[in-house]
């Protein structure tokens, strides 16, 4: 028992705090109904035997902190394009001001050409006013027709001008079409990714059902056996910072084993409860560090150390889709958020399946 409640230790980093406007509690947990997977198939049987109840919830734990993660970096992706797009929305509405502006000047210099055609008709230039009558534009004006020919010095400065504002109202209106182009785009993007959040929303809450159905078939007994001691045999917080060399690192290390017997809850952030990449940030956002929010984009934060080359503080990442996150304590031991049912805690490394270290 001792043995599944150590792997049940090491489950991931999962947060859904913002899709639901805070750390989900278990009391909020419940209400999903829309889960995937075998996590949601049928939780509510009786496990044959209390390993078997135990092995249950492990199993479902997983897939829920699968879920969350994916759920949580949808929520970021869709931050990061809802950005995008109100930028794109405020540079289409800079370009419309600017082309409303160009045309307020295009119509400023009307009279200008009014006055032009009237000297071509009073001057009985038959050819010049032909050309100016059948010209679609006023651009089509100045292109077909010399200005000195048709006005004096003064008429032909303000038709120099005219063609002036005339040209930057062509290059705004080019500019405001493609503003609004790409604020279109950016706002389409944003709604699909919406989509796509919700999606997995409803399978994490679907699944998180399904874990606490499980947990509740657990005997008080299994309960505590799968909680496990918040600290391995001969090791306590002193004995873990004894000796360690002062750095960004092992402070947040330090700061990290504060929160030690803290529960696990999909989502949270802290200071009292957390998932294992918020306990991650947490930690060293005492020590300065603006650490970003998911186990995945943790992993390419700060640079990468072997694992042979591990020092204390150190960020280790578990599993092939990095969906678990700890910070290395020395001896073969890690401090993590585990999952449901398992407060924060340090236990050995080498349970779960390594996958990579960053150095913060």
């Amino acid at each position: 028992m001792n043995r599944m409640a150590t792997t049940a230790a090491h489950k991931r980093d999962n947060r859904t705090t913002r899709i639901v406007g805070g750390a989900l509690t278990v009391g909020a947990i419940v209400i999903g109904t829309c889960g995937v997977g075998p996590a949601t198939a049928d939780p509510a049987a009786a496990p044959a035997t209390a390993g078997e109840a135990v092995q249950r919830l492990i199993d479902l734990s997983r897939e829920s902190e699968q879920l969350n993660q994916q759920a949580l970096d949808a929520q970021s992706d869709l931050d990061a394009k809802v950005a995008v797009a109100d930028s794109a929305d405020r540079k289409a509405a800079d370009a419309a001001a600017v082309l409303d502006g160009a045309r307020s000047e295009i119509k400023r210099f009307q009279p200008v050409i009014d006055r032009a055609a009237s000297s071509a008709l009073l001057g009985s230039r038959t050819n010049r006013l032909t050309s100016l009558l059948v010209s679609s534009s006023p651009q089509q004006l100045l292109d077909q027709m010399s200005i000195v020919d048709l006005v004096g010095t003064r008429t032909n400065d303000q038709l120099s001008q005219y063609k002036t504002v005339s040209d930057a109202a062509t290059a705004a209106e080019t500019a405001a079409r493609t503003a609004a182009d790409v604020a279109r785009s950016a706002s389409d993007k944003a709604n699909s990714v919406r989509t796509d959040l919700e999606t997995k929303r409803s399978a994490l809450q679907g699944a998180m059902a399904g874990v606490i159905a499980a947990w509740g078939q657990l005997s008080a007994g299994d309960k505590s056996a799968l909680a496990g001691s918040m600290f391995p045999p001969g090791f306590n917080r002193d004995t873990l910072l004894q000796g360690l060399v002062p750095g960004s690192g092992t402070s947040a290390l330090a700061a990290g084993l504060t929160r030690v017997g803290a529960p696990y809850v999909w989502g949270a952030v802290g200071p009292d409860q957390f998932d294992c990449s918020g306990l991650v940030q947490w930690a060293f956002h005492q020590v300065g560090k603006n650490v970003p929010r998911t186990s995945q984009q943790q992993s390419t934060y700060g640079t990468p150390v072997a694992e042979k080359d591990l020092q204390p503080g150190d960020v280790v990442f578990f599993y092939s889709d990095i969906s678990h996150v700890g910070i290395y304590a020395g001896n073969g031991l890690m401090l993590h958020a585990s999952t449901f049912g398992i407060p924060v805690q340090v236990a050995p490394m080498g349970s779960s399946p390594f996958n990579s270290a960053r150095r913060f």
